[in-house]
């Protein structure tokens, strides 16, 4: 994880500053009013993306930049993951109960330990513990069941971290951007709209860039939050029949072993 976060730290810096590079952009907007600002050619949303991530000053758009770079990656990891996790459970379960319906508990075993997913991996621990009481199986399905939930819910941390760091940074580029403007009078002696537009500009472009990338992510978040509530329902029902699928087998093998007579 410390190796993907670097990567992506390294591409992002590249590609920022080949991008600034390329505009042939100064950072600090000039507030005298003397002189325009010249962006190149094009109307496209992309050229109004780069226009505006350099007047709302650079250094606090590549933040909220890369707030948004790094919780994405993790709401992709999360989604790749939680998708990867969802089976069909009932074509799953009849097949378990195919293999114990021929006694076949090897085979059932099998069909657990090849099917990936939270609920193949609670049936593959019950299945390892048949030959213990119920009450063992029941406490191995919940320890198992502990477990998957945690690592459904692995990284969602540091999702909610770049949620609440993006409107900070953003908020923080605000103050910034009001100093800017207080100095800019400071040194000029005027308070004229020219002077102070710049401050402002990087005042609001910074919020609004904050506000956005916690908006985006936020949605995510709340995405991954449903599927993993899902999957942990099914966990639960398909739990009760997994132990309900063990304990039919339990009393069929015992049923059906030979029974030897004193003579």
């Amino acid at each position: 994880m410390k190796r993907f976060i670097s990567i992506v730290l390294l591409i992002f810096i590249l590609t920022s500053c080949h991008s600034v590079d390329l505009l042939g952009l100064d950072t600090i907007p000039d507030v005298t009013g003397t002189q325009d600002v010249t962006f190149s050619t094009g109307n496209g949303f992309h050229q109004f993306i780069k226009t505006k991530f350099i007047e709302g000053s650079t250094l606090f758009m590549s933040f909220i930049a890369l707030a948004l770079i790094i919780g994405l990656s993790f709401c992709l990891e999360r989604i790749i993951y939680l998708n990867l996790a969802q089976i069909n459970t009932k074509r799953f379960l009849a097949e378990v109960e195919k293999k114990l319906g021929e006694n076949d508990l090897e085979g059932a075993r099998a069909v657990a330990r090849n099917t990936r997913g939270p609920v193949a991996s609670i049936c593959y621990q019950a299945l390892s513990r048949i030959h213990g009481t119920v009450d063992e199986i029941d406490k191995s399905i919940t320890a198992t069941g502990s477990v998957q939930s945690g690592l459904l819910e692995k990284n969602l941390s540091w999702i909610s971290l770049f949620i609440a760091i993006a409107p900070s940074l953003g908020f923080l580029g605000t103050v910034m951007g009001m100093i800017k403007a207080f100095d800019n009078v400071q040194q000029y002696g005027d308070i004229s709209p020219d002077i102070i537009a710049g401050g402002m500009k990087i005042a609001l472009i910074t919020t609004v860039a904050g506000l956005i990338v916690a908006v985006i992510l936020q949605l995510f978040y709340n995405y991954i939050l449903n599927k993993i509530e899902g999957i942990v329902n099914d966990m639960e029902e398909d739990a009760i029949l997994i132990l309900d699928l063990i304990t039919q087998y339990k009393l069929v093998t015992r049923h059906s072993s030979p029974v030897t007579n004193n003579s």
